[in-house]
């Protein structure tokens, strides 16, 4: 399960569990709406993750693939950005920043299977390496060298066709 940190965001994400419990299950019996609430409320809190990710995604990209020799670098722990996200101002910016996440989302989709799947738990789902180890089924250490070796190989790939981030 997901925790949210920031207690204005998590007390938005139970009112609107709570909202589509009552517009969408209202009439249903009491008894069933505890597991409906719980479901609604994993389901909304998946949502605010991924809207957050899709808002951030440049900037996380940027850490995650900057370039590091160390197998033990994590750019989630060291990066920071004074706005938080990078939002294009032009219309060419935008165009560019649309191009540049599909040919990465393309890269991510040709990575090995448990690179790939390192890679999002770690920089999509936002999940620390003990978390990511345990979803794997590995050790903390097949995380980190998963997940570098992903980076690496984004990294590369977007090099060879001339994107620099």
């Amino acid at each position: 399960m997901f925790a949210v940190r920031n207690e204005e965001s998590a007390l938005d994400i139970v009112q609107d569990a709570m909202m589509k419990l009552a517009e969408k299950y209202g009439d249903r019996p009491a008894g069933e709406l505890p597991m409906l609430f719980q479901r609604i409320l994993q389901n909304t809190i998946r949502d605010f993750y991924r809207r957050s990710k899709v808002r951030s995604l440049w900037t996380t990209l940027l850490s995650a693939l900057s370039p590091s020799d160390d197998e033990d670098h994590d750019p989630l722990e060291t990066f920071t950005s004074e706005s938080g996200s990078y939002s294009p101002q032009l219309p060419d910016e935008q165009l560019e920043q649309t191009q540049v996440l599909a040919i990465i989302e393309k890269e991510i989709k040709s990575l090995p299977a448990r690179q790939r799947e390192a890679f999002l738990l770690r920089y999509w789902e936002d999940m620390d390496v003990a978390e990511t180890a345990t979803a794997m089924g590995c050790s903390e250490g097949s995380v980190k060298t998963h997940c570098s070796r992903a980076n690496h190989a984004l990294a590369a790939a977007l090099k060879a066709k001339g994107i620099t981030l």
